[in-house]
């Protein structure tokens, strides 16, 4: 904290408390958050190579996917590194700047993800709907198109979100009930809090996550009415299946986000929602390469091609 005028105080750093004072519980967090992050860097790193690597895997869903595990890769790395320092050292601050950078790059990652997951469902939904033109549909350039235009409305979200946030005044303290620097608990810090940055909250919270997910809805409602004109069983298990991953993905993280952020900020429990939080910031980033890679057959075949070609050499 630093003296302003006199009277006042502004604040340099933050304290960021975690999960657990207990020394030996938090050894073991460490423990658990690193194997973790290791797997996490692990699968989306392998799942990037095998994906460049193989020729049959150069089609738009896995392309998309390949983005996908890319904001994994990023996105868990925001948060697990100084998780694992706060876990094992005494000073648990941050920086004003450290914090603000945390704050920016986790909004921009995870609303990048949220438009991707769009793009992906629209991608299935061409798939299952329009086989016979799909290459044709979803051409390099639309997917390409689709990709950069993810990521710079995550990054312009999240530019928007940061600059507001971090222009509020922290003179009520700065110790944050968390394990990362997350909109709710600063708010609790800030004594400026406007209506109109409720209502920013509220338009980034609509426009990155409840429209992409109507998005979403939107068109596994097509992709269900497309399946059921499929008339032989085995077709529409198929085309079910071709999407599977995707809907699983999609309901386990926009499932989390929306069960933190679209309550209203009187009802957080911040002692509860960081536990829950830990599921999209920490796990999901690793569970994405296992959800993507254990029941698909071209990426087990990618695998096996692999293998083969180094045994060969």
């Amino acid at each position: 904290m630093k003296m302003v005028g006199g009277n006042h105080t502004t604040v340099t750093e933050f304290i960021l408390l975690g999960f657990t004072t207990n020394p030996k519980l938090q050894l073991i967090l460490f423990v658990v958050f690193l194997i973790i992050y290791l797997a996490s860097l692990a699968g989306n790193i392998a799942l990037i190579l095998l994906i460049c690597s193989s020729s049959h895997l150069h089609t738009p869903m896995y392309f998309f996917i390949g983005n996908l595990s890319f904001l994994d890769l990023w996105y868990s790395s925001v948060y697990t590194p100084k998780i694992l320092v706060n876990c094992i050292s005494e000073d648990k601050s941050i920086s004003f700047g450290g914090c603000a950078s945390q704050f920016f790059f986790s909004g921009a990652f995870a609303y990048s993800e949220c438009y991707l997951l769009a793009a992906m469902a629209y991608d299935r939904y061409v798939a299952i709907a329009k086989p016979l033109s799909y290459a044709t549909a979803m051409s390099k350039k639309l997917c390409t198109v689709l990709v950069a235009l993810s990521y710079l409305g995550g990054f312009i979200n999240a530019t928007v979100g940061t600059s507001k946030t971090f222009s509020l005044s922290f003179c009520d303290g700065n110790v944050i009930d968390d394990f990362f620097c997350d909109a709710p608990p600063l708010i609790m810090l800030a004594f400026d809090v406007t209506d109109n940055y409720q209502t920013m909250l509220y338009v980034l919270l609509t426009l990155n996550i409840i429209a992409p997910s109507a998005f979403i809805l939107a068109f596994y409602i097509f992709i269900l009415a497309a399946i059921l004109r499929i008339s032989s069983t085995g077709g529409k298990y198929k085309a079910f299946s071709t999407c599977a991953s995707h809907l699983t993905a999609v309901t386990l993280y926009y499932g989390s986000i929306l069960f933190i952020y679209s309550r209203p900020s009187s009802s957080y429990a911040l002692e509860h929602d960081k536990w829950a939080s830990t599921f999209y910031t920490v796990v999901f980033p690793m569970l994405n390469p296992l959800i993507y890679s254990l029941r698909n057959k071209d990426v087990k075949k990618a695998v096996k091609m692999l293998m083969t070609r180094r045994t060969d050499f």
